[in-house]
């Protein structure tokens, strides 16, 4: 189970929802580090550990990334194209945190390896619900694979 020392990768361009998702985080009781990039291209370099992202130790592979669509520089359905394109980050969970009902972005959500989506609620209270409902299943009960123990051995006579 990722526990409190596992990091958030909050991916949101607007200060209220940063703002909001933060006090539903506190008041829900979660504790882990939450990393904060406005837009798309933020995301992907702090993923790569890119430019002001290199130094792991502040920066590092989050457990569990919300990510917004609607973003600037490279949108949301963008970042999720290029983590499925990066061999390390095929297991990353990726939970969507969006605006949009649209059923394309839905389905493309998912078909680019979103493990949910979520529309972002407008209440106080059903953001504090679904705070506790992630602090409860992904960082809860939740459990990720061991990247270490899951990789293939190298073949014969290459180690």
């Amino acid at each position: 189970m990722p526990g409190t020392s596992a990091t958030i990768l909050l991916v949101e361009d607007d200060p209220n929802d940063v703002f909001f998702l933060q006090y539903a985080f506190e008041q829900a009781g979660i504790k882990n580090p939450t990393r904060i990039v406005a837009d798309g291209q933020e995301a992907i370099d702090y993923l790569s550990g890119a430019g002001k992202f290199t130094d792991r130790s502040q920066f590092p592979v989050p457990a569990l990334v919300l990510l917004d669509l609607k973003l600037p520089v490279i949108m949301g359905l963008d970042v999720l194209r290029w983590i499925k394109e990066q061999p390390d980050l095929r297991t990353l969970l990726v939970v969507v945190m969006t605006s949009s009902k649209d059923p394309s972005d839905i389905y493309e959500a998912y078909h680019l390896g979103a493990r949910s989506y979520l529309v972002k609620p407008l209440s106080v209270h059903d953001r504090l619900e679904i705070a506790k409902a992630i602090k409860l299943y992904w960082l809860g009960l939740n459990m990720l694979p061991n990247p270490i123990a899951s990789a293939p051995a190298p073949p014969p006579g290459t180690a």
